[in-house]
């Protein structure tokens, strides 16, 4: 079982969007998502989990339109929300035995890898927060275990 990790892809400029939940994807993020969708395709993903804003629900949308999924809208992947509420919840789905893809925020990913770094998870490889990145945990026995860095697409 995998989690994937995913930071939201490029999006423009910070400001340019009065209601900053609302900023779409840039050209440039558009690709990102759709090579997302194309890398993790056939990784065996049966849920897709998102920040509410604009920028994450489009950087997953390809991939779950590829797999039939909904994109689902979770309170732990939006930014400013504290690194435990995502580390809970990738433990919960870890628990429930599901791969999933989960999308969120600079603020969240690094510390949410982190926090899971110091309960015991080893990272392999180098580290980074790049947006269109993800991450790649691996789960055993109920615990993320094995975190590898994937970077941008």
């Amino acid at each position: 079982m995998t989690i994937y990790l995913i930071r939201h892809a490029n999006a423009g400029v910070r400001g340019s969007d009065p209601n900053d939940l609302e900023r779409p994807l840039d050209p440039t993020g558009q690709t990102q998502a759709n090579d997302i969708a194309d890398r993790f395709a056939d990784a065996g993903i049966t849920r897709v989990l998102t920040s509410r804003a604009t920028r994450c629900s489009q950087t997953v949308g390809p991939l779950a339109a590829r797999l039939s999924l909904p994109v689902e809208d979770h309170p732990a992947l939006l930014e400013g929300q504290s690194a435990r509420a995502a580390v809970d919840l990738c433990r919960d789905l870890a628990r429930d035995g599901v791969t999933a893809a989960l999308c969120s925020h600079g603020d969240i990913i690094p510390d949410a890898i982190q926090t899971l770094a110091r309960e015991g998870m080893v990272i392999s490889g180098q580290r980074g927060w790049a947006k269109g990145s993800t991450w790649k945990i691996e789960v055993k026995g109920g615990d993320p275990v094995l975190a590898e860095f994937l970077g941008p697409f």
